[in-house]
């Protein structure tokens, strides 16, 4: 008798290399081109069972699903703004649970995907920072996020995925290996073939892994949430500041540009009475010297675990033109489904 397979025991086939897929047609008396195809249901078609592989055999279909397992991310809720975001919760095949949102504008469809079940950065600004860490999310579910959410796009608004960022739960560059390997499949002419100029990757600074994006030579943007231009205030809101100081991250990121010839996007939130003087502006500008970057100004959304609030409109107005009188090229993000905790730095799985 030979030992019994339980699902437990399976392979997650996306987990698998190809030459172990091939081994395995070669043992059960497949052709070897029956990889390729098997490779392109997965990572092209987006298959989420076997038995959508139609164009192999009932029999080959059935001996996959005796060995391998596909763990699909599944919308287990989804929530829509009254600006037309929408907010989903995918479960994972374990039981846990990361948020992804979908935000529409005139100009772009735009899916915001989660790279951890929780965040062990702890930003005191941000719901999910109040959240323990799990687990990293493998390649396989953040390829999935950005599959169902180009669904929703395509179902709710007729109109595919144009962008997607890396700024939905946990810090993307604490899951390197998955997130570079998710957005191989999302570009590759064997996966969905998106440009990866579409897609940003937005880090809290850590700085000997941004210096690794640069020596991958990454394609991708990058985004680095930066909220103060001085060590004392961004301590006191981002606890990773101690380790990676602004110091560090201006070396690191300057190393990347150097490598890669991307232009760097700070993101800078502006809390009322803590990082919105013109004294702010003025040490904002002048970091900017210091990098090859650009500057999105991002309206706060207040969560219940902190007190921070957003600033006044006209406070907001002249931190922006300041900078824009230096020549920084600024954007003001406003917010987007701030009415479904779907805005930026609200993402949590509530407990029930």
């Amino acid at each position: 008798m030979g030992a019994v397979i339980t699902q437990q025991s399976k392979t997650d086939i996306r987990k698998a290399k190809p030459e172990a897929i091939k081994a395995f047609l070669a043992e059960i008396g497949e052709k070897p081109f029956r990889s390729k195809q098997i490779q392109e249901w997965l990572w092209k078609k987006s298959a989420r069972s076997f038995d959508e592989m139609t164009n192999l055999s009932k029999k080959t279909r059935e001996l996959l699903e005796e060995h391998f397992v596909l763990n699909p991310v599944k919308v287990q809720d989804h929530q829509l703004s009254s600006d037309r975001t929408i907010k989903s919760m995918f479960e994972l095949h374990d039981g846990h649970a990361v948020e992804g949102v979908l935000i529409p504008t005139s100009s772009r469809m735009t899916a915001c995907v989660s790279s951890q079940v929780g965040c062990s950065l702890s930003c005191k600004f941000c719901a999910t920072g109040y959240m323990e860490r799990k687990r990293n999310l493998d390649a396989a579910e953040i390829y999935d996020q950005v599959v169902l959410i180009n669904q929703q796009a395509e179902t709710n608004y007729q109109i595919p995925l144009s962008n997607i960022v890396y700024m939905g739960m946990g810090e993307p560059l604490l899951n390197y290996k998955n997130v570079l390997e998710s957005i191989d499949h999302i570009t590759s002419p064997e996966g969905l073939n998106m440009s990866p100029k579409r897609i940003t990757v937005s880090t809290a600074g850590i700085a000997k892994m941004i210096k690794k994006l640069g020596d991958d030579e990454v394609k991708f943007n990058l985004a680095l949430s930066l909220h103060a231009a001085n060590d004392e205030k961004r301590d006191k809101i981002m606890p990773i500041n101690e380790s990676n100081t602004l110091e560090a991250l201006k070396d690191a990121l300057n190393y990347f540009y150097n490598k890669t010839g991307n232009r760097i996007t700070f993101e800078y939130i502006v809390f009322y009475n803590f990082n919105d003087t013109l004294e702010d502006a003025r040490e904002l500008w002048e970091f900017t010297k210091k990098v090859p970057s650009k500057v999105n100004i991002i309206e706060y959304n207040p969560i219940s675990e902190a007190d921070f609030k957003n600033t006044e409109a006209d406070r907001l107005d002249q931190f922006a033109a300041f900078l824009e009188k230096k020549g920084v090229t600024v954007n003001v993000r406003r917010s987007r489904g701030k009415d479904i905790d779907a805005a930026c730095g609200q993402l949590a799985i509530k407990k029930k």
